[in-house]
């Protein structure tokens, strides 16, 4: 295992930590006035053409980085924003991706994830991560990016939801 490779791990273990602790304060400067789409009673009345990702038969991409001041998720949707919501039918294979050079990443599911398989979902700028979504509903997830060889600060996480919808083709 070369240096690089210990050290995304190391970032990843980090985040894994500020995550589960819930509590860091990196975390709550960027959750504040968040509202998340599956507070809302039907948050798959929220999905659209406009921002749904992939298909059954097209993956979707989600580029996780770190950014100047936080981390992001944006998924490969036109005009899509970093962070926003965004919906999948079940069956459809997802990507998680850095398009960020030497970045590691974290994106974490907590007890509920909807993906086979299941748990959570380790990778970097030179390892992306495909699994498939299986259940429907809608998911909070957190993300974490590190860069490679980074002083403390630069390792920041997220957190944001997406709805898997029912597959109906």
């Amino acid at each position: 295992m070369n240096a690089r490779n210990i050290i995304l791990m190391g970032c990843c273990g980090v985040l894994s930590l500020l995550w589960l602790n819930g509590s860091g304060s990196a975390q709550d400067k960027h959750q504040t006035n968040r509202k998340s789409s599956c507070s809302v009673v039907h948050p798959e009345s929220i999905c659209s053409s406009s921002n749904t990702c992939g298909s059954a038969s097209t993956p979707c991409t989600v580029d996780v980085k770190r950014t100047s001041d936080s981390a992001s998720t944006t998924a490969n949707i036109v005009d899509a924003k970093a962070n926003a919501p965004f919906c999948l039918k079940a069956g459809t294979k997802v990507t998680w991706q850095s398009s960020s050079k030497e970045t590691g990443f974290l994106v974490d599911f907590g007890s509920s994830s909807p993906f086979e398989p299941s748990g959570a979902v380790i990778g970097g700028s030179d390892r992306s991560v495909t699994v498939t979504a299986k259940t429907s509903g809608c998911y909070k997830y957190s993300a974490g990016a590190c860069v490679s060889g980074a002083i403390n600060g630069m390792c920041d996480s997220i957190e944001a939801d997406f709805i898997v919808l029912p597959n109906t083709d």
